[in-house]
């Protein structure tokens, strides 16, 4: 796979998040597919219980354990982990006070789900914390890899779920879980890891990539690139969409191209045609705008272009190619 050096040299927690619906988990998967090249091993972990990783690679619903899903382009591994809050909750329970048999019986009662319900921030520190445990794991205490991708929460609360070790670092003083969060934040904050942050070319998105990048910024949180996802090239000539923008396409020469094509003109075609033109040159317009924007958030920016058959396990891997291509991985 032809790349070029990578933009991300040393970091090793790569966490993906975007506005809903601007395809973050495809970003996710495709990015740790890149990270995979060169015979390196890469763990790609999701937290929202959506199974949307096991949808991307064609696999059955992942458990709580650490699954191979790919061949990385370059010959290294893709494994994959669906962090279960609960079972988050019994491993740490067995780690720090040997409850083993114990914890299970709690979950049987019903005591796990009752904590990660009730506790405020109890799931979000849990979750932050298996991912700690995946990116610092040490030989001989279970595999280990060169980097780790989390498909993380959206936008809107991505800030509020990485800094919430944080905020239980200031109720806990002392004991295990004060020294567990202020490693997860020791972790989060330093040049191990960069926050991805997906969008698309449309208002909103742009508009909540912008404000995530205020707010990780503020909290101390490590800005890694903007990846704009589902890209389309300009059907027209940038002097068609200045003229279509402007109602002023001939449509004598559109009308003759049509009929050259064997298309009839009749019922309105024609029109109908300048319509959809001006409606194509506004929607460039406003992406350039989009770009414009993004790019003042002076952040390495990459470009993925729409999959006009949707993604399948193919499609992931011409995304990762592109990533390689710019300096992703």
């Amino acid at each position: 796979m032809a790349s070029r050096e990578s933009d991300w040299e040393g970091v090793r927690l790569h966490i993906v998040s975007g506005k809903g619906g601007t395809g973050k988990t495809t970003v996710a998967a495709a990015l740790a597919l890149a990270l995979a090249g060169h015979g390196r091993r890469t763990l790609l972990m999701e937290v929202e219980g959506r199974q949307g990783v096991a949808q991307l690679f064609d696999v059955p619903p992942l458990p709580y354990a650490e699954r191979k899903v790919a061949v990385g382009p370059g010959g290294g591994d893709v494994f994959a982990l669906a962090v279960d809050a609960e079972a988050a909750l019994l491993e740490y329970l067995d780690m720090f006070y040997k409850l083993g048999g114990a914890g299970r019986a709690l979950r049987r009662l019903g005591a796990i789900d009752f904590a990660t319900t009730i506790a405020p921030g109890m799931r979000d520190v849990l979750l932050t914390g298996k991912v700690y445990e995946a990116v610092r794991r040490k030989r001989g205490k279970g595999p280990t890899y060169d980097a780790v991708v989390l498909d993380a929460p959206p936008t809107g609360r991505i800030t509020r779920f990485l800094g919430v070790s944080q905020e239980v670092a200031g109720v806990a003083k002392v004991g295990p879980i004060r020294s567990q969060a202020d490693s997860i934040m020791k972790l989060l904050s330093s040049p191990q890891t960069v926050v991805h942050l997906v969008t698309l070319l449309e208002e909103m998105p742009v508009q909540e990539t912008c404000d995530a990048v205020s707010e990780l910024t503020a909290a101390g949180l490590p800005v890694g690139a903007v990846i704009v996802n589902a890209v389309r090239a300009p059907l027209l000539k940038q002097a068609d969409l200045t003229a279509a923008a402007r109602g002023r396409l001939d449509r004598d020469l559109v009308a003759s191209g049509l009929q050259a094509a064997g298309v009839s003109t009749r019922g309105g075609v024609v029109e109908a045609l300048l319509e959809e033109a001006g409606e194509h040159a506004a929607r460039v317009a406003l992406e350039k705008s989009g770009r414009r924007t993004l790019k003042g958030l002076q952040r390495p920016t990459y470009e993925l272009p729409m999959l006009a058959e949707g993604v399948d396990l193919g499609g992931l891997y011409a995304l990762a190619e592109r990533l390689c291509r710019q300096g992703a991985a």
